[in-house]
C-alpha cells in the first residue's frame, strides 16, 4: 500500500524529537572551587576565644582537618602563632586534637593562636602536607591578628622531625623559630656537608629515648652549631620516647627562650 506524505512527515518528526529530547543524562559536575572560595571559607571560621575543630575544603576535592585554639582575649593587637605537628598517628582522624598533652600547657603562659593540622598517614615533609601547612600559615596570616615575626613550629617525634623540616625550609620567611622534641633529623647533606639552620631552634630530647638515641640527635645538633646554626640543645633526664606529656616543663623553658631571646 502506498504511504501518504503525511506518514513520512510524522516519522521524521518522531526521529527529530528523540534526538533532541532522548539524550542520555549529562553528568552533574560540582562547581569548580577557586582560591577565592578557600579564602572566603577560612575568613568565615570562628576564632572566638577557645578551641575550634575545623574542616577546610581546599582544591581538587582535598579537605584539611585542623584544630584552632584562639587566645582567651582578642583585642586590637597581634598574637604569636604556634604550628603544632602531631606525632605519627597511623592516620588517626583525631590526631590533630592531641593538644592538651604538651602544647597547650607548654604555651599556657602566653596569649597565642595554636593551629594543629592533621597530617594523616604521611610524613610532614610529604608534598601534600607541605601544601597544607604552608597554605594554612598563609591563610592565618591573612585573616587572623597574627604577628608575622612570631610564628613558631613545634611537635613531638614525627612532629619534631616536621618542626626541623619546616624550620629549615620555611624560615625565616614564614617561620621565626622551631622547637623540635624527641626528634631524629640529620643535618648532613648527601654530599657530606653540614647544613646551617636559617632560624633559631630549641631542641629537646629525652635522655633514655629508645627510638631516637639522644647521642645521634646531639651529634647532628653539634655539627650544625659548629657550622653556624643557632640551636639550643636540652636533654630531659630519664625520659623515654613514649612520654610526650612529660616534656611540658622543658617546653615551658623553650617558650621563655622564645619570648626573652628570639622575640624580644
Amino acid at each position: 500500500m502506498k504511504k501518504s506524505p503525511f506518514f513520512f512527515l510524522t516519522l521524521f518528526s518522531i526521529v527529530i524529537f528523540c534526538f533532541s529530547n532522548c539524550k542520555p543524562d549529562e553528568p552533574d559536575f560540582p562547581p569548580i572551587r577557586t582560591l577565592a572560595d578557600v579564602q572566603e571559607d577560612f575568613s568565615n571560621m570562628d576564632i572566638s576565644p577557645g578551641t575550634h575543630d575545623e574542616t577546610l575544603k581546599f582544591l581538587n576535592e582535598k579537605s584539611w582537618n585542623f584544630r584552632v585554639i584562639a587566645p582567651q582575649t582578642i583585642s586590637g593587637q597581634t598574637y604569636p602563632l604556634v604550628i603544632h605537628l602531631h606525632g605519627a598517628s597511623g592516620g588517626d582522624p583525631d590526631a590533630h586534637k592531641s593538644t592538651d598533652c604538651y602544647v597547650e600547657p607548654g604555651f599556657e603562659n602566653i596569649e597565642t593562636f595554636i593551629l594543629s593540622p592533621n597530617g594523616g598517614i604521611e610524613l610532614w615533609n610529604s608534598f601534600s602536607n607541605q601544601e597544607m601547612v604552608i597554605n594554612l600559615i598563609l591563610l592565618a596570616k591573612a585573616n587572623w591578628p597574627i604577628d608575622p615575626d612570631k610564628i613558631v613550629v613545634t611537635g613531638y617525634s614525627n612532629g619534631g622531625n616536621g618542626s626541623w623540616f619546616f624550620g629549615e625550609t620555611q624560615g625565616p620567611a614564614l617561620i621565626s623559630a622551631a622547637i623540635p622534641m624527641a626528634s631524629s633529623y640529620t643535618t648532613l647533606s648527601t654530599n657530606g656537608s653540614v647544613r646551617v639552620m636559617p632560624i633559631p631552634m630549641y631542641v629537646i630530647h629525652g635522655e633514655n629515648d629508645e627510638l631516637f638515641p639522644v647521642e645521634e640527635t646531639e651529634a647532628w645538633v653539634t655539627q650544625s652549631v659548629d657550622a653556624g646554626s643557632d640551636i639550643t640543645f636540652v636533654v630531659a633526664p630519664g625520659l623515654t620516647h613514649p612520654e610526650p606529656c612529660e616534656y611540658v616543663p622543658y617546653l615551658k623553658d623553650a617558650v621563655t627562650w622564645l619570648t626573652d631571646v628570639v622575640w624580644q
